[in-house]
Parts: structure tokens; sequence; C-alpha cells
């Protein structure tokens, strides 16, 4: 089981990303024709027929506004997919997204919000160990405030992890 705190997007700002997203569009509900959107509202995937949304989102902003750091030009902003409207949320244990073979890049953020480096992952065949042990070596450098798990295919944001 993981030692870390792994945090979908939060339910405020699923509530502003469902009317407008990030880059001010609205947003454009449909129900999924096939399923498995990684759904980073509850960090599941999607099942064919749910109805989600595909929405512009900056997470850096977004933890920015909340704790006071000045990412500057680190901030940026990606596609994610969400329920269309409210859901219960995570109901996780462990990382999501983690299967065997896929490729993550774990990247890391200081207090003020810039990069401080990242780390490429091949999830093997133990993915909980493999997640821990990359996340613990990097916030065993006391500047990382935070950690960004992010899917090498798109470089698309899946979720951000902090330190318990």
């Amino acid at each position: 089981m993981t030692s870390h705190h792994v945090r979908p997007i939060g339910p405020h700002a699923l509530k502003e990303l469902r009317a407008t997203d990030d880059a001010g569009l609205p947003c454009v509900p449909f129900a999924d024709p096939e399923g498995g959107a990684p759904l980073r509202c509850c960090l599941r995937r999607s099942e064919t027929g749910e109805r989600i949304a595909l929405v512009s989102y900056a997470p850096l902003r977004r933890w920015a506004a909340e704790t006071g750091a000045r990412p500057g030009a680190y901030d940026e902003q990606g596609p994610v997919f969400v329920h269309a409207e409210e859901c219960a949320g995570p109901d996780l244990v462990g990382h999501p997204f983690a299967r065997p073979g896929v490729l993550r890049v774990l990247r890391r953020y200081s207090a003020e919000g810039h990069i401080l480096g990242g780390r490429l992952l091949e999830i093997p065949d133990q993915p909980e160990a493999a997640l821990d042990e990359a996340l613990d070596e990097a916030f065993a450098d006391s500047s990382v405030a935070l950690v960004h798990i992010r899917a090498v295919e798109h470089g698309c944001y899946l979720y951000e992890v902090h330190h318990p």
C-alpha cells in the first residue's frame, strides 16, 4: 500500500471545470463510446456509455492558487477526462492507472512551483512497490513539494502526489 497521498482533481476545481475549463472553454459532455478513459476525478477508467468530458486543466496553476506558489513559465495546461457530473471521487488503495508495461514520468516540483526534474518509469509487474520506491526517491530531496504522475504517450497529467 502506498505511503504517499495520491490526489485526484479536487471537488471545487471539478465544479469549475464542468462549467468552464482552464482554457476558458465550456465543458462539452458526451457518452464514452468505448470506455477506458482515465478519469482524473475518481482515478479510475471510464466505462462504456458513461457521461464524461475532456477539459483543459492547469494542475500547477490550481495548486499555486492554494499555496501561494508562483510557477511562472512552468504553468501549463492540458487535456484531462472527468465525469460530466459530480461523482463519488476515488475509492482506491495504491496508485491508479499503474498496469505493468506502461511508461510514466514522475515530475518533481518545488514549493515555488518550479520543475526540479523528473524520472521515467516503466511500470513493472509489481507496480505499487516500484511507484512507492520512485516517490520515496523523489521526496528524499527536501526541496520537492509535490510530484505529478504523467503518461508518456501524450504527456498528460494523471494525478498529483504529496508526501504524508
